[in-house]
């Protein structure tokens, strides 16, 4: 007869795993584990791209000081010292004085609230615009996309600079009646920016919708009795958020260069209200007096826009299923 304390586990010895306490350590490991979401792996995917991180952290950046900085460095962006005008970075003044003995570091501060400002309004203007018509194309197709298209085409055939200076120069005036000299001017540059700028988006959101609008998900949403609307804004449209997503990044920067371009041309802002294109615009014959002028404030647009296209091109990484590892 066997002895019975040779089948026992010896003190100090573990017993052997079981079926039970295998699973009990498997389920700890997977409520341990973060789950796996459409968001989580795009934003693994969007931190191995270095350039983009480094963009984000910079405009992140530039955001902070422009929105606090006023408060910390006190100069005042309108006072003049016409004594000491168009004199270089000093410790007093670090990027120097303009023509006129205004701060150029003051002003930088005050007028990239307007330009960043005027590149998220308009971009939200463009993309609100090219979405719904986008989707509404994609979705009913037939003759509504057909008109729809034409109408796209036209504006992707119109010339952009020529009609802008033409909208401001007639409506500036009725704005800023209606609304004050900078106010009005604000609107008025949000909406013409936006309103022209919205036609790319649309064809790219069509595109997801026609792609989409046949897939099994969305005749199962139709059988079940779901609404247009509900199909369109529940189901559809959130699985056409990407390129939405990346070509939102690509228009606040063509909005600011923009902007900048007709503040450079004489009809954005007025010449008291700074923004870093109306900057560049005074600076224009001081260039071989006092380059200083011109180089600060274009090189905060240069950095912004620099920064927002490798945000760009992150999120296309990111977002983009087939290029995931």
């Amino acid at each position: 007869m066997a002895d019975i304390s040779e089948s026992a586990p010896r003190p100090g010895t573990a017993s052997p795993p079981t079926a039970a306490t295998g699973s009990a350590l498997l389920a700890d490991r997977l409520s341990k584990r973060k789950a796996r979401t459409l968001w989580t792996d795009a934003w693994n995917q969007y931190r191995r791209h270095h350039l983009a991180l480094v963009g984000t952290f910079v405009l992140l950046a530039i955001i902070i000081a422009v929105a606090v900085g006023p408060f910390v460095y006190t100069e005042n962006g309108q006072a003049l010292d016409v004594a000491n005008a168009m004199q270089g970075p000093t410790l007093a003044h670090p990027m120097g004085l303009d023509d006129l003995g205004h701060d150029i570091l003051a002003r930088i501060l005050v007028g990239g609230r307007r330009s960043i400002t005027v590149g998220i309004m308009a971009m939200l203007v463009s993309i609100t615009l090219g979405t719904l018509i986008g989707a509404v194309a994609g979705y009913f197709g037939g003759l509504i996309d057909s008109l729809l298209m034409r109408f796209t085409d036209l504006f992707l055939a119109l010339p952009v600079l020529p009609l802008l200076l033409l909208i401001i120069y007639l409506y500036r005036d009725k704005l800023k009646a209606l609304f004050g000299l900078e106010t009005g001017m604000m609107i008025l540059i949000i909406a013409v920016i936006g309103g022209f700028a919205w036609m790319g988006v649309a064809r790219l959101v069509r595109a997801s919708f026609l792609a989409l609008k046949e897939k099994e998900f969305i005749e199962a949403a139709r059988c079940i009795g779901a609404s247009t609307p509900s199909i369109i804004f529940k189901h559809i449209l959130p699985n056409s958020l990407t390129p939405v997503i990346v070509a939102a990044t690509i228009q606040v920067g063509g909005a600011i260069i923009t902007e900048s371009s007709l503040s450079f041309l004489g009809l954005g802002f007025p010449p008291d209200v700074p923004t870093w294109g109306s900057m560049l615009f005074d600076a224009k014959d001081q260039l071989p007096f006092a380059p200083h002028m011109a180089l600060f404030p274009g090189m905060a647009i240069f950095i912004v826009v620099l920064s927002i296209n490798y945000m760009g091109d992150g999120l296309r990484d990111a977002l983009d299923p087939h290029a995931r590892r």
